[in-house]
């Protein structure tokens, strides 16, 4: 068996927590200070770093490149151990409130896993294991003084945390109404009950060692699959409330924003009643968003003096005769503000009465149909020139 055989199934995983991580660092780059923000990065970073540490050829890599057989145990050991101290203090912040009890509850947790953390380097480092073993290290040292140490403390550690985590989900679940948060738990119990399957593998394989027996394939086919189930699914677990609500806005927002673009535009000449904030197009989309509605209210304000409702409402009759209610409105209402553009690039306000100007809701409830109206142009001219035509004829009729 080569080094890449067992290296794809902890690609998909990677690449995944990856996106994930990418998705959400402009948000810790924001507001990293925020505790919340700070320990979703810090988990997805550790389960990345996990996935990319125990792929059979980089556990090669690592251990030739710093010439030490199996320094790769003691630094994958570690990070699944901070993964599985993440894992609890992620827990811990969705069900309890920001309090000092929370606050303590946490930092108790990172104490025993920084601990454990330690003795798996200091029990390392007093074993003595010369030979590399990639697949089989946990079963071949087994019965070796102080490795054997090290691995039942980062497998103990492992199942401890599983089962504390499973724990406090079962009795949180069934209180919990939001979709996404839910979602991702089920997800959660469901790699838990995977990596604990991972665990009684392991251990048996290794307790058949002590007795004469060789059990060796629990250890080395049967429960790495598990592995990755289990990392898989809490790495979705925790993914899922967090990236859920802001994928299921991001279509709506996205649309929206192209949707108003052709009336951005429209109105981008139209000065605003003051300075606007100047924000980047590496902006998160719903302040960019945010931005060219309030762009395109400020501007319609400033065209109130312009618009002419005679004009949309003849528009809006000659259109209703060919299309939808929707697209009439749209069309009628592009006509109007493109007029109203037109008038206050000449600075020709219409005769008010000295009645101050308003914008009617036919213009300010149906934004999106306006502009993507304006997605047509020539639609919107010839209904312009067609109803100016009809005007015109009536007037001098």
């Amino acid at each position: 068996m080569n080094l890449t055989s067992l290296h794809i199934p902890y690609a998909l995983p990677t690449v995944l927590l990856v996106i994930a991580l990418s998705l959400k660092l402009p948000t810790f780059v924001r507001a990293w200070r925020d505790p919340d923000v700070r320990a979703t990065t810090l988990l997805l970073l550790l389960a990345a770093a996990v996935f990319l540490s125990v792929a059979p050829a980089s556990i090669h890599k690592l251990n030739t490149t710093t010439g030490v057989p199996n320094i790769a145990a003691p630094w994958t050991y570690s990070l699944l151990t901070a993964f599985c101290g993440s894992c609890l203090t992620m827990v811990i912040t969705w069900r309890e409130e920001p309090s000092p009890r929370r606050s303590r509850r946490i930092r108790r947790v990172w104490t025993i896993y920084t601990g454990i953390i330690l003795g798996l380097w200091c029990t390392f480092a007093l074993a003595d294991v010369p030979s590399e073993r990639i697949y089989d290290l946990d079963t071949y040292y087994a019965s070796e003084p102080w490795m054997r140490e090290h691995i039942l403390l980062y497998l103990f550690a492992h199942m401890v945390s599983a089962l504390v985590a499973a724990y406090m989900i079962w009795k949180w679940i069934s209180k919990v109404r939001a979709s996404w948060l839910k979602a991702g738990l089920v997800f959660l119990q469901a790699g838990y009950a995977f990596g604990l399957v991972f665990d009684v593998a392991k251990l048996t394989a290794i307790s058949a060692r002590w007795t004469g027996t060789n059990w060796d394939d629990l250890s080395t086919k049967v429960a790495p699959p598990f592995a990755i189930l289990d990392a898989t699914l809490v790495g979705i677990g925790f993914i899922l409330p967090v990236l859920g609500p802001f994928l299921q806005k991001w279509p709506r927002e996205q649309a929206t924003y192209w949707i108003l673009r052709p009336l951005a535009r429209t109105v981008r000449h139209v000065a605003p009643s003051s300075a606007r904030a100047r924000v980047g197009r590496l902006a998160p989309l719903d302040l960019r968003l945010v931005q060219r509605q309030t762009h395109i209210h400020d501007a319609l304000l400033r065209l109130a003096p312009h618009i002419d409702y005679t004009l949309y409402h003849a528009a809006h009759s000659t259109a209703s005769n060919r299309y939808s209610t929707a697209k009439a409105r749209g069309l009628a209402g592009a006509v109007t503000i493109s007029a109203a553009v037109q008038s206050y690039r000449q600075e020709t306000p219409r005769d008010t009465n000295q009645q101050p100007a308003q914008l009617s809701p036919d213009i300010t409830e149906h934004i999106n149909d306006i502009s993507r109206a304006m997605h047509r142009p020539r639609l919107v001219d010839s209904l312009r020139q067609r109803v100016t035509h009809t005007e015109r004829a009536t007037t001098h009729a």
